[in-house]
């Protein structure tokens, strides 16, 4: 008789064959991915080299939207803008939101529970109803500050061209600080207090602590929270278009912000073509931007 072939003998694996079972878990999230994310990016590309005119409807026109925008002064009025405000803006939030992390994990805090909700629920406030929150105290006639100025007899405008962006940026770090002190405090969650306890036990204060230890573990974290951050300045546009109309005068105007002027040209000015032409060299500016932000901060981990 024979011996029966054994299981393993019998059992053949072809290599060369595709296995596709972890496309089937992933095609939900691709479809919506190709639709929602990658399509509108195209056709954005596409549209940008197009325009429209009175005479001739729709007529592919290459690059001219591009050349006409890196000539438009509104356009880098407001790209400078947008700029300032990261330049100043960012690091005063980032530096407040690690400084309340840090009093958080110092475990020296009297109501910590409370005191963690309580600066991370201006972020869940949305940002329409945040703005017109401190669009009224802003308000030198009917506000809080008008109150301050019949009190105490002054003349404070925080609604003046002057310091409008100022202003701005508050509303912005009042909103987001909270969300990225919690990145931060996540991120020193992850250090064993046994570490802070050997460092105390040979000495070491609670400033070197901080700066020897819990510093350098928020590198990582600081990293995301700037790239977010950048990301999010260079896209401002709900503040300022809510306060357009609380603002006297003409401070804000139709190209206050990149964002701005991109939707004023396309639903105003019927100038669609423009628009997304703008809104592709945007994309890339801050593309370019977080690059350098993360490979700065992969060389800094690497040291």
């Amino acid at each position: 008789m024979r011996p029966l072939p054994s299981h393993s003998a019998s059992a053949r694996v072809n290599r060369h064959r595709a296995d596709w079972r972890g496309w089937k878990f992933m095609w939900p999230f691709a479809v919506v991915f190709v639709f929602v994310f990658i399509v509108p990016i195209v056709y954005a590309v596409y549209i940008s080299f197009f325009q429209k005119r009175m005479v001739g409807g729709t007529r592919f026109v290459g690059v001219d939207n591009y050349v006409r925008l890196f000539q438009d002064p509104n356009f880098w009025s407001s790209v400078g803008r947008v700029a300032l405000f990261t330049v100043v803006q960012v690091p005063i939030m980032l530096f407040l939101a690690a400084a309340l992390a840090l009093a958080l994990d110092s475990m020296k805090l009297h109501g910590a529970k409370f005191f963690r909700i309580s600066t991370f629920l201006p972020y869940a406030v949305p940002a329409v109803v945040s703005t017109m929150i401190w669009g009224f105290m802003y308000g030198a006639k009917y506000g809080l500050v008008g109150s301050l100025n019949d009190l105490l007899g002054t003349d404070l405008d925080v609604l003046a061209p002057s310091v409008l962006l100022a202003s701005i940026g508050n509303i912005v770090t009042w909103e987001f600080t909270g969300y990225n002190m919690l990145i931060f405090y996540s991120s020193l969650s992850t250090i064993p207090h046994s570490l802070y306890e050997a460092a105390s036990i040979d000495g070491a204060s609670e400033w070197q602590i901080i700066r020897r230890i819990k510093l350098p573990e928020l590198k990582g974290s600081l990293a995301i929270t700037v790239i977010f951050s950048i990301i999010g300045s260079f896209q401002l546009f709900n503040e300022p278009s809510i306060m357009e109309n609380m603002v006297p005068g003409n401070a804000i105007t139709t190209y206050y912000t990149p964002n701005m002027y991109a939707y004023n040209l396309s639903f105003s000015g019927n100038q669609s073509n423009y628009a997304a032409a703008l809104a592709i060299v945007m994309a890339v500016i801050t593309m370019a931007i977080a690059y350098a932000v993360q490979l700065n901060s992969m060389k800094e981990q690497m040291k």
